[in-house]
């Protein structure tokens, strides 16, 4: 494998574990197959909202972050990243090198090209630069396939927003995901500007 290989290979694993922890094609056995976006159901409210009454608490890293999240949800922890569910909710935080901050450019030749190349489906929405209380960032917003339930086979479609923050060689990349048409614009917000660094 030349250089050029094993960087693109080492990319595309960070993508993929730091992004979507909780579903099988970011994690490897019983990976999804290529497949196309789940169909939309025909719901008024569809499931994954966060309450608005929703209790939000601090959780201090050993890996050098803070973030806010919803309590009570099932916290899973790894070597270089932490991930919380709640059902098809979640959120997760993977740290990583980089020797640059990322910018929209780059983010979209490695971290999305990458996402777009995994099994679920990915359909890239946008990707920008915004300032937010931790700094710089970096914002793609895409839906996917879930991983099939275990029960019914079945996946549902997505919503995700991936932030990636940059401070001293350090790449953090905070990811939420809900069920497609889920109202947690608030509550993603409020964990994105939540998040610091230690």
């Amino acid at each position: 494998m030349n250089a050029r290989s094993k960087i693109l290979l080492a990319i595309v694993l960070t993508s993929l574990s730091a992004g979507l922890p909780a579903r099988s094609w970011a994690q490897g056995p019983g990976a999804l197959p290529a497949s196309k976006p789940v169909p939309l159901p025909p719901l008024a409210h569809p499931p994954g909202d966060i309450p608005d009454t929703q209790v939000f608490v601090d959780y201090r890293s050993p890996l050098g972050f803070a973030v806010k999240v919803p309590e009570g949800w099932a916290r899973r922890d790894a070597q270089d990243r932490v991930s919380f569910t709640s059902a098809y909710d979640g959120a997760s935080v993977q740290l990583g090198r980089a020797a640059v901050a990322p910018s929209p450019e780059s983010v979209k030749r490695n971290q999305a090209a990458a996402l777009e190349s995994s099994p679920a489906a990915v359909r890239i929405t946008k990707i920008v630069a915004l300032q937010l209380p931790a700094g710089q960032a970096v914002l793609i917003s895409f839906s996917s396939n879930s991983e099939p339930n275990a029960v019914t086979g079945k996946a549902i479609r997505l919503e995700n927003e991936q932030y990636l923050f940059w401070k001293d060689g350090r790449l953090a990349t905070l990811t939420l995901w809900a069920p497609f048409g889920a109202d947690n614009a608030d509550q993603w917000q409020l964990m994105a500007r939540s998040f610091r660094w230690q």
